[in-house]
């Protein structure tokens, strides 16, 4: 599991979560990792797929039964990535993408090393604050006031991961996501078996 685990992040607005269903449309073998949130649930999202929707209750439950491989409470909601999805999906599929916030990506590189972790952001400071007052009709609340705040804190975060994507134009930033997704699986894990079968060797 700590091969085949790419990570995903960015400030709220950055776009990385629009890039990543990109992403998984162009590659139907690609797995999303689904994480549980506290939040409320936006226009057009949906249970299951985009997000676990519970309560704060039953997410401080979950985290006494220790049932999450990372999480972290962030804009006064929590957000986590539960030990069942990882393992359930890593059965189904050779590589999963995980779509998680800065301070998870932090708890997760800890103990999955080997994972590549890229980092979305605007190309702007304004630019990001442009798309925070659009985005779903919601304006600059108080809620979006508070990620806005965030943000540059969270950029300065950008020397642990392992590549940077740009989203100053939507499709060139998926084309740069999606050259990292190919370099990923041509890792040399995923294609010495047919070497080895070549040359009569075993893993």
């Amino acid at each position: 599991m700590n091969d085949n685990l790419i990570v995903v992040s960015g400030p709220s607005g950055s776009g990385k979560s629009t890039l990543i269903q990109m992403l998984l449309k162009q590659h139907p073998g690609l797995l999303f990792s689904v994480s549980h949130t506290t939040r409320p649930k936006r226009k057009g999202e949906k249970e299951g797929k985009d997000y676990c929707f519970v309560t704060k209750e039953d997410f401080k439950k979950m985290i006494d039964g220790d049932q999450f491989l990372e999480w972290a409470e962030v804009h006064m909601n929590y957000y986590g990535t539960s030990w069942r999805e990882i393992q359930e999906k890593s059965n189904l599929a050779d590589i999963m993408i995980l779509d998680i916030d800065i301070q998870g990506a932090r708890n997760l590189k800890s103990r999955f090393p080997g994972a590549w972790y890229v980092f979305v952001v605007p190309p702007s400071m304004d630019e990001l604050k442009k798309r925070l007052i659009n985005r779903q009709g919601e304006g600059l609340n108080l809620e979006n006031q508070k990620r806005l705040a965030c943000a540059r804190d969270e950029l300065a975060q950008y020397v642990m991961y392992d590549f940077l994507v740009v989203n100053d134009d939507k499709d060139r930033a998926f084309s740069d996501l999606n050259c990292i997704y190919m370099a990923f699986c041509q890792r040399l894990n995923f294609k010495k078996a047919l070497v080895l079968k070549m040359i009569g060797g075993q893993e």
